[in-house]
């Protein structure tokens, strides 16, 4: 598989046109122990091309630390798709979009007080060269020129739906060219006029994303193109789910005619997505249009895949049209693998937050409850304390800008919710005469990754006020929840939140499985220090997918951190999903 070249409307490989039918699975978005096995299954359906974006955050959780390794393992993740015999198409982004935090860039970058985000803003720039400098030198080896698999590599992502800033583009085309890489480059943006002229260079690639009606999508894309292959960057063939909203999927058959369409065209395709994965731990992202919705743990996304990497009647439905364009692989299609149901388990230690806040963070002190950006923490949850003294007649208390939900206490004793999301009641606060703690515990719910907020720095943003009177003084608790192992577990007395409450089971044989939550309010799950990701009474999902590979030999471990309480203490591994 030699470079793709482009000559008139076609793309050219090893002197021949090339159709591209390639496929979006995220490598950290998946165990690795079954990279190989998704990888198996994107070739047995006929397709020609993996997909996958470049996750920056994940990558460079602090400034200037890297991670290349385990579950992101960009090299070894290419690598395999080579020997399964497909090509590649990498998109490094920066910006990614994808249903993830901040669409894929890193939270520190919020640190910043002036920072001005996809744009030629010179600390912005700053930061993306470094993380370039780290990405290119793992990627060029692995280009089609030099007998790998990478044939494109996509400038900035979508960038038209955001912004016009055509130095900030050039400036990516440079910084991927000048380490190295001398394969296509091109640009993907909805098939409108705007986004077409605000994110696209006049001499690089462009193609277009898009669900439906391929024929006017193209045309469309033919106006600001009129010469070149025709190619839909993202075919939704599905959709993602917010927490409160039903579950989405789309009838096979209509997806399937929609990419036989595009392919009888003579046009280029990727699916986007082939295989969603899991938003494990908290990185899911959100999306805010009238208001704020943050996408759930599973990206499902009625994929061809889904989320455990079984073939659906879409994966199947594709296969017959590609199979029209092009000879399917003689590779048996693999038949979904054995679930388990390892059944109840109950939760029989307990440690309440507000006992072991010592075990799981620093305390910081600061005049203002400053958000989780400016304390150096990325995900997760943040507890602010400050002393109020009393008496106080009943007034308001305001959260400026808290993103995303808070529970607020006082003197321990749980006193209501405050959501960013829709119309809030006011919460009332009196006290008595003497000093009384304030707590107000706020969930990170995942960070604005699509549209013109993506500012969106996490905690409480402005400030608390009683009534008229903003508060000073606080105690900063950040919680991570990236390590567990100092918690101090006591007999379970109750199932009130907010505390963890753990449990062990053992197993002999193991099994994907679905860890389900009847009975619980909100919280995250963390099996053998693993964080599964959020679970939420709202739905739609209403299981937590589990891989096997997460499971050990013998006797593992499950801890819930529950904010509200439960109504029995139990949770059940089943064999089967329900994603609602």
């Amino acid at each position: 598989m030699g470079p793709v070249t482009i000559r008139g409307n076609h793309f050219i490989q090893d002197g021949r046109p090339l159709q591209i039918i390639s496929g979006a699975i995220h490598y950290f978005r998946v165990v690795p122990d079954y990279w190989s096995d998704r990888l198996l299954k994107l070739r047995a359906c006929g397709f020609n091309t993996l997909e996958t974006y470049v996750a920056w955050n994940r990558h460079e959780p602090r400034p200037g630390v890297f991670d290349f390794s385990g579950m992101l393992d960009i090299e070894r993740y290419l690598h395999l798709a080579h020997e399964h015999g497909l090509m590649a198409i990498v998109r490094p982004g920066p910006y990614i979009c994808s249903e993830w935090d901040l669409g894929g860039l890193p939270s520190w970058l919020l640190a910043d007080g002036n920072m001005q985000l996809r744009c030629a803003y010179r600390p912005y720039l700053d930061a993306v060269d470094r993380f370039l400098d780290a990405l290119m030198p793992r990627l060029t080896p692995l280009q089609a020129s030099r007998g790998g698999p990478i044939i494109a590599m996509q400038v900035e992502n979508e960038y038209g739906s955001y912004g016009s800033d055509k130095a900030y583009l050039s400036h990516l085309e440079r910084g991927l060219r000048d380490r190295g890489f001398d394969g296509l480059l091109f640009t993907s943006d909805g098939a409108t006029d705007w986004m077409l002229e605000g994110g696209t260079l006049p001499h690089i690639l462009k193609v277009a994303n898009f669900g439906s009606d391929p024929a006017g999508n193209f045309a469309k894309l033919r106006e600001h193109q009129p010469e070149g292959p025709m190619m839909c960057g993202e075919f939704w063939a599905g959709w993602f789910d917010h927490w409160g909203e039903k579950h989405h999927t789309r009838d096979p058959e209509d997806a399937a005619k929609c990419l036989d369409e595009m392919l009888a065209s003579g046009a280029s395709a990727s699916i986007y997505m082939f295989h969603g994965g899991t938003n494990f731990g908290f990185l899911n992202g959100a999306n805010h249009s009238d208001r704020y919705e943050p996408t759930i743990t599973s990206y499902d996304s009625d994929a061809a895949l889904n989320e455990a990497g079984d073939p659906t009647p879409k994966y199947h439905a594709f296969r017959r049209v590609v199979s029209r364009y092009t000879p399917l692989p003689d590779i048996d299609v693999p038949c979904p693998s054995a679930k388990a149901a390892y059944g109840r388990v109950e939760l029989t230690g307990q440690a309440k937050l507000f006992d072991a806040l010592d075990a799981l963070s620093s305390p910081l002190e600061r005049p203002t409850p400053d958000p989780m950006e400016l304390v150096g923490q990325d995900y997760g949850f943040i507890l602010y304390r400050t002393t109020v003294r009393g008496p106080r007649e009943p007034l308001p208390v305001v959260l400026h800008e808290v993103h995303d939900r808070a529970q607020v206490f006082v003197d321990g004793e749980f006193r209501g919710v405050i959501e960013r999301s829709g119309p809030q009641e006011d919460l009332v606060l009196g006290f008595e005469p003497g000093e009384h703690a304030l707590d107000v515990l706020v969930e990170n719910m995942g960070r604005i990754n699509y549209g013109p907020l993506l500012h969106d720095r996490k905690g409480i943003t402005r400030g608390v006020r009683l009534g008229n009177q903003f508060l000073y003084g606080w105690t900063i608790w950040p919680l991570p929840l990236d390590d567990l192992t100092g918690l101090s577990f006591r007999p379970r007395a109750d199932l009130s939140g907010p505390a963890f409450l753990r449990g062990t089971f053992r197993v002999d044989d193991a099994r994907d499985t679905f860890l389900a939550t009847p009975g619980w309010s909100k919280g995250a799950c963390f099996l053998n220090g693993f964080n599964l990701g959020r679970y939420w009474e709202r739905g739609p999902q209403r299981t937590l997918y589990v891989p096997a590979p997460l499971l050990r030999p013998g006797e593992n471990e499950i801890i819930v951190f529950e904010l509200h309480g439960a109504t029995e203490p139990f949770v059940e591994f089943r064999d089967v999903p329900d994603l609602g």
